[in-house]
């Protein structure tokens, strides 16, 4: 096949580097000698003269393993299409792999210039084949070089497999040295490092190959769009639940009603305020269908039972009064921001979450999940996928680890990447609103794990649409929920 645009509102299969090598392995067995990297280097070559139809010059930088002779091979089609192609091999010609070295020969017996040295000729394009899933130490000498020289042309940088110097696994750059890649060609599988972490930054617009391999043993999820809401005629607004918001302590009654607001344009059918400052107005003027209650986390266990639940939305130390009666008897619960943050200083409320029958989803950031397990927050981002997982085995809950690549983990299922959003994003309220929007689309039907996956995409895809209109400035959280609204 040819190589396609990894769509967001498409789910795919990713495989982490260990089920990369498999897939490859087992393609290898299965195929006559060399036809794999003939079939990657056809794709690279497809996609270069599609992205950049009008480029005369092209610089290959290839490597020393099989990401060089897909390069390579790459090359050896442009050339015969008519470009002015010159390959920089940073590796020793006579020790690489056997398919590399074949592509190589064929480079050569076709007349392209191979060099050893960079130069300062121009390109228009340059195909970045160095280093794809065979590294795991930080690029150095003559291929970091090639890195740094590839960062000061002026031209697109098309990357095969992975950017060079990018990890597979976590999105992490492997060292100071990390190539910054306008789109990347994913081949026969696509990793996951590729949409989470710094990943997005460096691959740019990712595409995929599979090589006519139907690789299995995925390891996480790209989610996908979720589907439309369906609503009967005969269905009223206690068939899509009732929602309590529980938060905002004195200065922060704000991010509660965000949650709130976001709660109801998602779909729940009554929708509570109750704030946690006692002297602040249980109304918000612009949207008086939302019902402020008083100390609401005090009604009867029966009446906590058939809710859903968003806590700490702006709860301050405050929220810690409230978390007893909620993880021990709310319905369905999202614990957010400020009840992360009690949660995680008071091994009592660990023990209450731990023994919860009832499902419940987690929505930290990077410092947020890092008090959760004890550790700094440069170590949950350097494996997000990983930290995740660990959070949901550890709490028994559903997780939505929020940043570049949100991902949503939960015990025993594979982990889900988000590959929505931006940073129109990064400003204040817009994670109250995400936990209300996730809640309102629990409370109105649905399992937590597809409703925090949902959510996450919905959320992203907000922002997304407000920068393809040409939004520029952060987009304000109250603005957030009507565009949400808008879209599902």
């Amino acid at each position: 096949m040819s190589p396609v645009l990894v769509a967001p509102e498409t789910g795919w299969p990713l495989h982490d580097a260990a089920a990369s090598r498999a897939a490859e392995a087992a393609a290898l067995a299965g195929a006559p000698p060399h036809a794999l990297m003939r079939r990657a280097g056809l794709g690279v070559a497809r996609l270069a003269l599609a992205l950049a139809p009008h480029a005369r010059t092209v610089a290959v930088l290839a490597g020393p393993g099989n990401n060089g002779g897909d390069g390579l091979v790459a090359a050896r089609h442009l050339h015969a299409a008519g470009k002015a192609v010159r390959v920089v091999l940073a590796g020793d010609s006579g020790r690489l792999p056997a398919d590399a070295a074949d592509a190589l020969a064929a480079a050569q017996a076709a007349g392209v210039p191979i060099a050893l040295a960079l130069d300062e000729a121009p390109a228009e394009l340059v195909i970045d084949a160095l280093l794809g899933l065979g590294t795991r130490r930080a690029p150095e000498g003559r291929i970091a070089a090639a890195i740094d020289w590839a960062a000061t042309r002026r031209a697109p940088v098309l990357a095969v497999d992975l950017p060079s110097g990018l990890h597979p696994d976590t999105g992490q750059p492997l060292g100071e040295t990390c190539l910054r890649a306008d789109a990347t060609l994913a081949l026969l599988t696509l990793k996951p490092g590729l949409f989470t972490g710094h990943g997005r930054d460096h691959a740019g617009q990712v595409w995929f190959d599979d090589l006519g391999v139907a690789a299995g043993g995925e390891t996480a999820r790209l989610a996908g769009a979720p589907p439309g809401p369906v609503r009967h005629h005969a269905q009223h607004k206690g068939s899509f639940g009732d929602l309590a918001v529980v938060g905002g302590a004195p200065g922060m009654a704000g991010a509660a009603w965000l949650a709130a607001r976001a709660a109801l344009a998602a779909g729940a059918g009554r929708v509570y305020c109750s704030l946690l400052d006692a002297d602040a107005p249980l109304l918000d003027a612009a949207r008086p269908e939302l019902m402020g209650r008083p100390a609401w986390w005090r009604s009867p266990p029966a009446t906590l039972a058939a809710a859903t639940v968003v806590a700490g939305c702006g709860g301050g130390q405050a929220v810690r009064e409230a978390l007893p009666a909620l993880l021990a008897h709310a319905g369905r619960l999202v614990l957010d921001a400020d009840a992360l943050n009690v949660l995680a200083a008071d091994p009592s409320l660990q023990r209450l979450l731990t023994h919860r029958s009832r499902p419940t989803v987690l929505t930290p950031h990077p410092l947020e999940a890092a008090r959760l397990l004890g550790t700094t927050a440069a170590a949950v981002q350097a494996d997000r996928v990983a930290a995740a997982q660990r959070l949901a085995e550890r709490l028994g809950c559903v997780v939505v680890l929020k940043g570049s690549g949100s991902v949503v983990a939960a015990p025993g299922a594979l982990p889900s990447l988000n590959p929505t959003g931006n940073a129109l994003l990064a400003t204040a309220g817009t994670g109250d609103v995400l936990a209300g929007w996730l809640g309102g689309r629990w409370a109105a039907g649905g399992e937590a794990f597809d409703s925090a996956v949902a959510a996450a995409w919905q959320h992203g895809h907000a922002a997304d649409r407000a920068q393809a209109a040409g939004a520029r400035a952060p987009l304000r959280a109250a603005d957030l929920v009507e565009a949400l609204h808008a879209a599902a």
